[in-house]
Parts: C-alpha cells; structure tokens; sequence
C-alpha cells in the first residue's frame, strides 16, 4: 500500500531530513518507489541549508500506517524516537550511526550501521557502492549534515571518514566547508524568537534507562546567556514534559558552538545521575560540562552508566 516512506526520528535535526531526502533519492535512482517525510518540524539551521541548496523539506506526517505497510529508518533506530505507529509498519531498512536499543523486527532486514559522526557518511559509501552520481544539491545537503553532527568537524564523535566524506561533498556541491558550515551553525543557532517549549524540544531525545525513562534535550547557540537568561520558563516548561511522560530525569544541554563547552539544566527524581556521571555539582539545577559538546558520546553513554 502506497510508496516506501524514508524518515528519521522526531525533533528533526539536519542530518535526519538530509539524510532522509538524499537516501530517497538514492533508492528512486535504483528504481525504487519511496518517499522522504518528517516527524517534526524544520528547525533553523536545516531550513538555511534547505534554503541554500534549494531543497524543498520533506511533508510532516504524524503516522504512517494509514498510508504504507513499509518504512526505511535513518539516523535511528530507537522505537521511541521514531514513528508512534512503527510497530504497524515493515521496517524493511536502517541506516544509521547511533546505538542500537529497543529495536527487533518480524522480518529480516537490511541495516546498516557504522561508527561514524553522521548517517550522511554511511549514505556518500552507498552513493559510490551503487554507482550512482549524487546531484549537487543533494551533496550541499549531505555536507550539511556532516557539518551540523561534527560541529564543524570539532565533535569528538566526527571521524576521518567523516571529514574525508565532506571534503567529496563540498567539491561536489561547489561549496567551501568552513565559511558555510559557520553561517549554517550561526543560523541553528538563533534562538531569539524560541518559547521555553521550543528550546526543549527542538532537538530532544527519549531513552530508556534501566527502569527509568529519561529525555536529554540539546540546542547549539554562540552564546548560552540567551536561553540560560530564561531558565525559570524553561524549567517550568520541563517539569510539565516530566510530568506528562513519566519521565526520570530530563537533561536540558546549552551547548557553545565557538567555545565548545555547554551548560546542563537536570531536573527530575535522577539528577543525582548527571552529578555522578560528569563528576559535577548542581546549583540551582544547573552545572558547567567542559569540553562537552556531543550527546550520543559523551552524554547519553556517561547519564546510563550512572543510572
């Protein structure tokens, strides 16, 4: 029933919905019937590179069942993350570059996993295995992803191949990384125009940890005083979202793109989980992270060991 649909998890960040649009076009090249969507809205930074490239976003849909029996994940794999009607749906394959957990499926599958810094990487492989030739706008949007999960190539979780990866994309797609990747991250990282509930879910994850549920939010600005400077609303605004999901502890991380460090707000019955796990103190909920920049290395791992 219908086309195979291709989407990443909610809160779309860039690599989701550029990895969505390029690996749709990868498979409508090979001769397949997909279409790329989303679960959540564009964020800033996305919508510039979108823009840039002349990419036009993927429609927003809420569930899938009602229009296809099979689904291609990217950028996750975690039930929870993705679709709320997954379970009606045949996952017929996963690319992704994330842990993988609470995943199984009825049916055999391809998956592809790799430890790189962006499913974009794994996508430029699939591009060359295939023979086929990546147009220049979608290799704008690939970079763009490469960019936006490295940080501009200073995340620890950004590897060689990442870095080797740009380097194609940039040449294909006519474009200079650095210059570039610094207004894309400049434009993700305006916040001005953000309610509390915006900045917490922008970019927000669900885990489950042990017994407990737990939500690590992230938003990249060049300077954390603007969402620090309303940190009762976005407390407040936290504390509804534990309430209404059940949730253990929410982790709310500021993150400095130009000084590469970030601020946590902890709230929930687990904040002794973010103490222990970055050997900190909360003040006022709240406590400094050096040097920490990358959710999937060097948060989510750290908070589950100490749960």
């Amino acid at each position: 029933m219908g086309k195979v649909l291709v989407f990443g998890h909610k809160n779309p960040d860039t690599d989701t919905i550029g990895s969505a649009i390029a690996y749709a076009h990868l498979k409508s090249e090979l001769g397949a019937d997909v279409e790329p969507v989303r679960l959540g809205e564009v964020n800033g930074e996305t919508q510039y590179a979108l823009d840039h490239f002349n990419v036009e976003a993927p429609r927003y849909v809420e569930t899938v069942a009602n229009e296809t029996d099979q689904v291609i994940l990217v950028d996750h794999n975690e039930r929870q993350q993705s679709v709320s009607d997954i379970d009606q749906v045949q996952i017929k394959e996963v690319i992704d570059h994330h842990r993988i957990a609470n995943f199984e499926t009825s049916d055999p599958l391809y998956y592809r996993a790799e430890p790189v810094g962006c499913t974009a990487t794994i996508l430029n492989k699939l591009y060359k295995e295939n023979n086929v030739e990546i147009p220049k706008n979608i290799a704008g949007l690939m970079l763009s992803c490469i960019i936006s999960d490295s940080l501009l190539f200073k995340s620890p979780t950004c590897t060689e191949e990442d870095v080797q990866a740009a380097k194609e994309l940039a040449e294909i797609a006519g474009t200079d990384a650095e210059s570039y990747g610094l207004e894309m991250l400049k434009a993700g990282a305006d916040v001005s125009d953000k309610t509390a509930e915006d900045l917490i879910s922008l970019d927000a994850k669900e885990f489950e940890m042990g017994s407990e549920k737990v939500e690590i939010a992230q938003v990249n600005v060049v300077d954390p005083n603007d969402v620090l400077s309303r940190q009762s609303q976005i407390e407040e605004a936290i504390n509804k979202t534990i309430d209404d999901k059940g949730l253990g502890l929410f982790l709310f991380v500021v993150t400095d793109i130009l000084n590469n460090n970030s601020e946590a707000v902890a709230l929930g019955s687990r904040t002794d989980a973010v103490e222990k796990a970055f050997d900190v103190t909360l003040s006022e909920n709240k406590a400094t992270l050096e040097g920490v920049v990358s959710r999937k290395k060097q948060i989510v791992p750290f908070v589950k060991e100490a749960m």
